[in-house]
């Protein structure tokens, strides 16, 4: 390995990976209940949400091509429109990957109770097994990004092998009965209303799709890699995540699928085999460790980012002898613990609905951002102008607002708060780095604009 290479270990396979093992977390194994109540509504919010991550995936992938020296998307928000409004966007999404960290620590304890009873003995041990979970993929992430990534791709292959068992028990299923296709339609009519909110609850699971551009400095020929892998990942996650959660919402009564606690257990009893929930929960715990990983790695990438770009306290940047950001790191494991602790007053399955909710709140300011960053780009002559990127830009932004839409206002009130709480930290960096100026400590052009 050239020494350019250890220091951008990330390939296309690992970027890749990185996406793919991202947005395939938790979300899959409740996702087909969650829409259940929503019928006929739910493949129409799929089909939406799909479509309008490829959107999005486009406009990250080109944004990346064109700017490649930029460390992700505070880079790009930057370029686009100055430190003020990078500095919302991704505070908001900062707030979001420490939360989803969080998220994932806690259903993967849920489903590890299945496997070990003991977990349920006392009401601490569930809160100290997710804060230790946490705490083992800080400590995988300060071995470095070629570490996680290895760990990525490992959990990757993982999680798609019980995917590949349930699409083929569906082709097995609806190749010996064709009147399978028919026999548990859901009667829920189309609405506009339903719709929407079946897409917003879909859009949780296909979160990440940038998620190749936020390590940028790591990543071998980003202005390749990115884009190519950023596409290939949501490709594959969205093949996957409609695939497999079409195949519960067709042979499963709506009812039933819509009071269901582990919907795919519910079909593998169904169908399979009844003593099948222990090698399902395996499968969602390998699922949910491998998201864990990967947003862990994030976490750290995206707080060291802020911090280069003098937000966030210069030690915050610092690499140790891995290259990682050590301090960065272990922040956004102190704050995940602690958001864990906060909502164990919450039963698991309330705390990971509620946690969910912010994630996908504070994450919708970052696309809608960085669809409308396309067109000050465009005019500055930054991005070549074309048919493509200019309609995958205007379709970030309409999806991004119909998903603001669709979520409710519960989640665009929890939104907005968490972008109120970026701006005293904004004018307090601020007015500490004019301070420094004046002081001639600081150069101009770190200070946020």
């Amino acid at each position: 390995m050239h020494a350019t290479d250890k220091a951008k270990p990330l390939g296309f396979w690992m970027c890749t990976a990185l996406i793919v093992g991202n947005m395939i977390g938790m979300g899959i194994f409740m996702l087909p209940a969650a829409l259940a109540p929503f019928g006929k509504n739910a493949f129409a919010g799929w089909a939406i949400t799909v479509i309008g991550c490829l959107f999005i995936a486009h406009v990250f992938a080109r944004l990346a091509r064109a700017m490649p020296d930029e460390d992700g998307p505070y880079g790009y928000c930057r370029r686009a429109f100055g430190n003020g409004v990078a500095f919302f966007t991704m505070w908001c999404y900062w707030v979001s990957i420490w939360v989803t960290n969080a998220a994932l620590a806690i259903g993967i304890v849920g489903y590890l109770a299945t496997l070990v009873p003991a977990l349920s003995a006392h009401p601490a041990l569930p809160p100290l097994a997710a804060m230790g979970i946490i705490w083992f993929f800080v400590l995988v992430s300060l071995r470095g990004a070629l570490a996680s990534g290895r760990v990525q791709l490992v959990s990757a292959a993982l999680k798609l092998l019980p995917m590949s068992a349930i699409v083929l028990l569906g082709a097995w299923i609806f190749g010996a009965d064709s009147a399978a296709y028919t026999a548990h339609l859901p009667p829920t009519p189309f609405t506009l209303d339903g719709t929407a909110a079946a897409g917003t609850i879909a859009l949780f699971a296909m979160l990440g799709v940038e998620c190749a551009s936020l390590p940028a400095t790591k990543v071998h020929e980003p202005e390749r890699t990115i884009p190519h892998a950023t596409i290939a990942g949501t490709l594959v996650a969205a093949a996957v995540y409609v695939l497999v959660c079409t195949i519960p919402m067709l042979l499963l009564p709506q009812a039933e699928l819509a009071a269901s606690s582990a919907p795919f257990v519910d079909l593998f009893r169904r169908y399979w085999d009844g003593g099948s929930g222990h090698w399902l929960a395996t499968a969602v715990i390998f699922s949910g460790l491998g998201a864990l990983n990967g947003w862990t790695m994030l976490a750290g990438e995206v707080t060291a980012s802020m911090a280069r770009h003098g937000i966030f306290p210069s030690m915050l940047k610092a690499p140790n002898r891995h290259g990682a950001p050590a301090w960065s790191l272990l922040l956004v494991g102190a704050l995940a613990s602690v958001m864990i602790a906060m909502n164990y007053s919450r039963s698991t399955a309330e705390a990971f609905t509620f946690l969910t909710l912010v994630v996908t709140a504070a994450s919708m300011p970052l696309y809608l951002v960085g669809g409308a960053a396309v067109f000050r780009l465009h005019r500055r002559g930054v991005l070549a102008r074309g048919a493509a990127l200019s309609l995958s830009a205007v379709m970030s932004c309409v999806f991004s607002l119909w998903a603001f839409y669709g979520m409710g206002k519960e989640a665009f009130w929890w939104g907005m708060a968490l972008g109120a709480v970026s701006l005293p930290v904004f004018w307090l960096v601020r007015w500490r780095q004019k301070g420094q100026q004046a002081a001639g400590n600081t150069p101009p052009a770190a200070a946020p604009q």
